[in-house]
């Protein structure tokens, strides 16, 4: 065993040749930064993480092997968390166990039930670079969400609902950044030495710089965000929306030569960007945080030559003959040859006037890392049934107490997927319940009580709850948009044949071609991702929508180029 001030890396092996063999390899690579401490079965390693917890050190990787004799590894590392929540946790496995069927189906099951988050093939060689790979992503995640090294910290009380929006601003754009109470002796230092007064958050800078109550704007611009909309306002495809749809399209547009613009009112990433953890997307095995994710796209799309407008809301958008206009806030009007929609969705809201009060003090839309550091220990409730809801509540599950999941349906297996519904089974501190409803809810400036209905009972209990996080549905960001732009009930827009089959649709379209299958009722105008009608709700669709949609913009404005547009008889 080995004691260290360092993070540690904690490695269960009963192999002796092989506790060595790995062992030499962590110390070689890691030695330096991170304290590196081994054991030779899961109850010397349970005994080793109970001293450090009361040392106060940091755990940032577990690594077991697959077999330790009294228990699995899978076993072994199910158990971590209760000690150490955020901690990493890779099953180890041999190269030459690859792919024995037992040992493929124990890894699977782990990943299912929460009980692990990868699993790691064994060094095979000194320097096994395949090895060290895995390592250190799970080191640069550990690092990014749990220790000092942040670009900012946040002086905020994460339960006001101002804290709670800087904080979502800044996971969502990939910042990492720490928390502190505002009446911390480092916090009053910092305000008297501002000079200001002001009520308010607190945001120091990695080179020093303090932010006193700023808005989302200036968060922005100090992390070198482009927040101030380019002074020619003219773009060749002005996409409106940064979440996964309007990232993937700026992307395309821009490395394939048009002059692109994105228009972003809050942060990139959209509703992608709250997840903690999207398991499902392509070529992520491990999975991707929504935020990590977006600011990877925004990046991509940033170095082809895209430029953004964050923190800007579009506002009006005006049709014209040869090109169409967006206004936004700040009284900034871009114009384009052809404008895409990629507004997404924004969460349903509970018609508990009494809740409304307390969002942002206990009652939020969606759920984030910093959420779940604010519940710590604490009874949190999520509302919802489908995989958002899921996610959050294994998520929150790392941090909380207890979380209960409140579902108006009997089951969660009609809307939400089945490694979700096995995980959620399998952890300790999740109930759900079902065919329930929230009645009410309040407390002394942030929530502190709910009324739930038990609607099989017909009876309500009141439960203490410290967090509501609140996941059932989305509508979409439409209604700034002009009439001509065919929608349907629920606010969606309209594309492709869609358009022609409603009666609107088609008393707008104006063209004798059929609209393409992402333009709307107005040629020239497309929409991608959630906030078309049809869409399939996931990350992955979205991207596709967002990269197929550039062609179609490229069609239309050769078309525009070569010729006028021809009148459909009447």
């Amino acid at each position: 065993m080995s004691s260290s001030s360092r993070p540690t890396l904690l490695l269960v092996e009963g192999d002796p040749e092989a506790r060595s063999r790995i062992e030499g390899e962590l110390s070689r690579r890691y030695g330096a930064d991170y304290g590196i401490a081994s054991a030779s079965s899961a109850e010397a390693a349970t005994e080793e993480m109970r001293r450090m917890r009361e040392t106060g050190e940091d755990l940032a990787l577990v690594l077991a092997d697959h077999w330790l004799g009294e228990a699995t590894g899978s076993e072994f590392l199910g158990r971590v968390r209760s000690l150490y929540p955020h901690a990493k946790r890779a099953l180890l496995i041999d190269w030459g166990a690859w792919g024995h069927r037992p040992t493929a189906d124990a890894v699977l099951e782990a990943m299912a039930l929460g009980r692990i988050d990868y699993y790691v093939l064994k060094p095979s060689r000194r320097r096994d670079e395949y090895f060290h790979r895995t390592i250190t992503e799970f080191l640069h995640e550990w690092s990014r969400e749990h220790s000092g090294a942040h670009e900012l910290t946040v002086f905020a009380d994460l339960r006001t609902p101002r804290g709670h929006e800087i904080c979502d601003l800044l996971r969502r754009s990939g910042i990492a950044f720490g928390v502190q109470p505002p009446e911390s002796p480092a916090a009053r230092e910092l305000l008297g030495g501002s000079g200001n007064k002001r009520p308010g958050p607190i945001l120091q800078l990695h080179d020093g710089s303090v932010l006193v109550d700023p808005t989302n704007e200036e968060i922005a611009a100090a992390y070198g965000v482009d927040t101030e909309p380019p002074e020619d306002g003219d773009s060749e495809a002005l996409i409106v929306g940064g979440g996964p749809a309007g990232l993937s399209a700026a992307v395309y547009a821009a490395s394939e030569g048009l002059k692109t613009l994105v228009i972003e009112r809050h942060a990139v990433g959209g509703q992608a960007g709250s997840s903690s953890l999207i398991r499902n997307y392509l070529g992520f095995s491990r999975g991707v945080g929504g935020g990590e994710l977006s600011q990877r796209a925004y990046q991509q799309a940033w170095i082809f030559g895209a430029r953004f407008a964050i923190t800007r809301e579009a506002t009006a958008l005006e049709v014209g003959s040869d090109s169409h206009g967006v206004s936004c806030d700040a009284g900034f009007r871009g114009t384009a040859g052809a404008v895409v929609l990629a507004t997404g969705v924004s969460y349903r809201r509970l018609r508990v006037p009494a809740l409304d009060a307390l969002t942002g003090a206990g009652v939020f839309y969606g759920a984030s890392t910093a959420d779940a550091q604010a519940v710590t220990n604490e009874h949190v409730c999520v509302v919802g049934g489908g995989n958002s809801a899921g996610q959050a509540a294994l998520h929150l599950a790392r941090s909380a107490g207890l979380v209960t999941l409140l579902v108006r349906g009997t089951s969660l297996a009609a809307d939400m997927s089945q490694y979700l519904c096995e995980a959620i089974g399998a952890a300790t501190n999740i109930e759900v319940w079902t065919r329930t409803e929230i009645t009410n809810g309040g407390g002394d400036g942030r929530l502190e009580w709910l009324d739930v209905r038990d609607a099989a009972a017909d009876e309500v209990k009141r439960v203490t709850a410290a967090a509501l996080f609140v996941l059932i549905g989305a509508r979409p960001r439409t209604d700034w948009l002009p009439g001509l732009i065919a929608r349907d009930a629920g606010g969606y827009v309209l594309t492709g044949a869609a358009v022609l089959a409603d009666e609107a649709g088609h008393a707008a379209w104006p063209l004798e071609r059929m609209p393409m299958s992402y333009e709307t009722s107005v040629p020239g105008v497309f929409a991608v991702g959630d906030v078309r009608q049809g869409s399939t709700k996931r990350v992955a669709s979205a991207v596709g929508e967002g990269s197929v949609v550039i062609q179609q913009v490229h069609e239309w404005l050769g078309r525009k180029r070569s010729r006028p547009a021809v009148g459909r008889s009447r």
